[in-house]
């Protein structure tokens, strides 16, 4: 490392959302700043982690409440850039993915108004790859790079990323209108269990399963065509990280977990809710697997 080059998260704040899975109480740990993102529920507004829990949360969503996500407010948002820039000389901003949110836009054109010390990140991300971002970004301020230099490093390995989502049920897809009510009515009959991904920019549907078992397999061989394909390279670097995410269905990640480290052995996996913001539109009970790659310090 270049003398004079090491810098410290007391020099640069590193910023995220709620959506990355990280709790304002391992923000604290980390370091880091986490913006709580707002849902409204049956007309009254929540924030996750502040006035707005995962078990209440998953009650409500059960209960069949109206839960609709929003962005954080800009206000807020540049309230805490300022505040921040009050004891750091740059901030670095790291939204969800803006392919599933407009939060990332907003941000973007309202970092305009800091003359370059908010670098707003758009790296296409969302749960627990967008928390690998996060850990990334750390390191990387550790190493001794500027705001920028961390934007550049993670926009460019933006798309490094999959997730595979395994449904436990269509309600929630019918609800969001994501599906019409005929391919839930029909795929509840048949049992189907709906893989979804997200590849950067959206939430698109994988493949079609008759079972449990079936779709985690899918998963499976989706994350493996990924490392013997797409992240060959990383792989042999030892630079993929994998994670398990899941909706109110721990037992079951934990369950999932054991067949994942029979396949890939020797890489650990993380295990995690899915954010929340995701989760309101497909329900409880689903498990996702996913990887990211990890950035080279």
């Amino acid at each position: 490392m270049r003398k004079g080059r090491y810098k410290t998260l007391n020099q640069i704040a590193i910023v995220t959302d709620s959506n990355s899975g990280i709790t304002q109480e391992q923000a604290k740990e980390l370091g880091v700043f986490v913006v709580p993102m707002p849902f409204d529920i049956n007309g009254q507004t929540y924030f996750e982690d502040i006035t707005l829990g995962k078990k209440e949360f998953y009650e409500k969503l059960r209960e069949g409440a109206e839960i609709a996500t929003s962005q954080p407010s800009i206000d807020d948002v540049m309230k805490l850039w300022e505040t921040l820039l009050q004891e750091h000389d740059e901030i670095v901003h790291i939204p969800m993915s803006s392919g599933l949110s407009g939060s990332c836009e907003t941000a973007l054109a309202f970092a305009r108004e800091f003359d370059g010390k908010v670098q707003v990140i758009n790296n296409q991300r969302i749960s627990v790859t967008q928390r690998q971002s996060v850990l990334d970004a750390v390191e990387l301020v550790k190493s001794g790079k500027t705001a920028k230099e961390i934007r550049e490093v993670l926009e460019k390995e933006k798309m490094e990323s999959s997730i595979y989502i395994m449904l436990d049920t269509l309600k929630y897809l019918k609800k969001g209108g994501r599906i019409t009510a005929a391919a839930a009515a029909l795929g509840t009959i048949l049992r189907l269990k709906p893989v979804l991904q997200i590849q950067g920019e959206k939430l698109d549907a994988f493949a079609k399963a008759r079972t449990a078992k079936q779709a985690k397999s899918m998963m499976i061989n989706a994350i493996k065509k990924d490392f013997e394909e797409r992240f060959s390279a990383y792989v042999a670097e030892g630079n993929m990280a994998l994670a398990i995410a899941h909706t109110d269905n721990l037992e079951a990640a934990l369950e999932f977990k054991k067949e994942v480290e029979e396949e890939f052995k020797g890489i650990d996996i993380y295990v995690d809710e899915l954010s929340l913001s995701v989760s309101c539109h497909i329900g409880p009970g689903a498990l996702a697997l996913a990887t990211a790659k990890k950035v080279n310090v």
